[in-house]
């Protein structure tokens, strides 16, 4: 019987998402552009078994809510495909889960890739993007590696820009919390859709956006994509924070950081933040400076550690028979 090793990485999202539209499928209400990260990587074994349910595990784990989530996603694989089989999934991440260093993308996205595989579907990287969005709106771009876009819209896919070798960006994850964040982002997304009076202004303002990083990256102009990136940032963030009840993911350290990145940049470092829906920051900066910016970073109090990688993130399937 074939067995999978799927390693999928995390992304982040420059021009951010945030919200869905009112169509089925969890379709997101914006546009996104992302880069993957090579050093933050889910491990995921799948295969096909002869048993009446699912076996799933996740980071050890066969409870909670975790497992819920991925048995949805395979009931929707079913549904969707008309098929099925049932399957043994064991699932790992090498980086945090649930605070807001994106470990379900990498994860739906490696299962939407092990469905395609085990069953033979043989859908396109477009039509996988799809099936993994299903779980996880941002798991879409993690089928991808490097940067990508996310197309928003009735068929809402992803699809690559360019690889990470050709602009090799560095990343320095700042971890300011080892908690799980209090409000997942299905949760937070949908209260901003409802009460935060930003929120139409968020809609209206995002095509700008990614036209500005589409650019930035085609012409590989660090300060536009800082500017758009941390713009798009403190965007999402202001129409989280104005939902009610606000929902604040950050801490004070996170702030913190914000302002040292800042400093950084006024002293002719090219440097960027961006948060998602945590409070770790993710620090961007050109090829060979993440050494003396990580150094700057861990010498703020209450920085817990920081992971440095860079722009990357292929998936790669590994097949075994056993």
């Amino acid at each position: 019987m074939d067995n999978l090793e799927i390693r999928t990485c995390a992304n982040i999202a420059l021009v951010k998402y945030w919200g869905k539209s009112d169509l089925p499928g969890n379709i997101p209400a914006v546009g996104s552009v992302s880069i993957g990260l090579e050093g933050l990587a889910t491990v995921t074994r799948m295969q096909v078994h002869d048993g009446s349910i699912d076996h799933i595990t996740i980071n050890g784990d066969n409870g909670g809510a975790a497992v819920a989530r991925v048995q949805k996603f395979l009931n929707r694989a079913r549904d969707l495909y008309g098929r099925t089989e049932c399957f043994e999934v064991r699932s790992s991440n090498n980086f945090p889960t649930g605070t807001g260093l994106a470990s379900s993308a990498s994860g739906f996205a490696a299962l939407a890739l092990g469905v395609d595989k085990l069953l033979s579907l043989g859908l396109t990287r477009q039509a996988v993007s799809q099936l993994a969005r299903e779980g996880s709106g941002s798991a879409a771009r993690s089928v991808f590696g490097g940067f990508v876009e996310m197309h928003a819209g009735p068929e809402a896919f992803a699809s690559k820009i360019t690889d990470g070798a050709t602009w090799p960006l560095e990343v320095v994850i700042t971890l300011t919390s080892a908690a799980p964040k209090e409000t997942g982002s299905t949760e937070g997304m949908e209260l901003s859709k409802r009460t935060s009076p930003f929120f139409e202004s968020w809609i209206n303002t995002h095509e700008a956006d990614l036209s500005i990083a589409r650019e930035a990256i085609a012409e590989r102009d660090f300060e536009k994509l800082a500017t758009v990136s941390e713009h798009s940032c403190l965007k999402m963030h202001a129409t989280i924070m104005a939902s009610r009840p606000g929902v604040l993911y950050w801490n004070g350290t996170t702030i913190d950081v914000i302002h040292r990145v800042r400093a950084l940049r006024k002293q002719g470092i090219p440097v960027f933040f961006t948060i998602d829906a945590g409070a770790q920051v993710k620090v961007v900066c050109m090829p060979g400076g993440a050494e003396s910016v990580e150094k700057e970073l861990l010498a703020i109090p209450g920085v817990i550690e920081t992971i440095s990688t860079f722009i990357g993130g292929e998936p790669q399937i590994t097949r075994t028979s056993h």
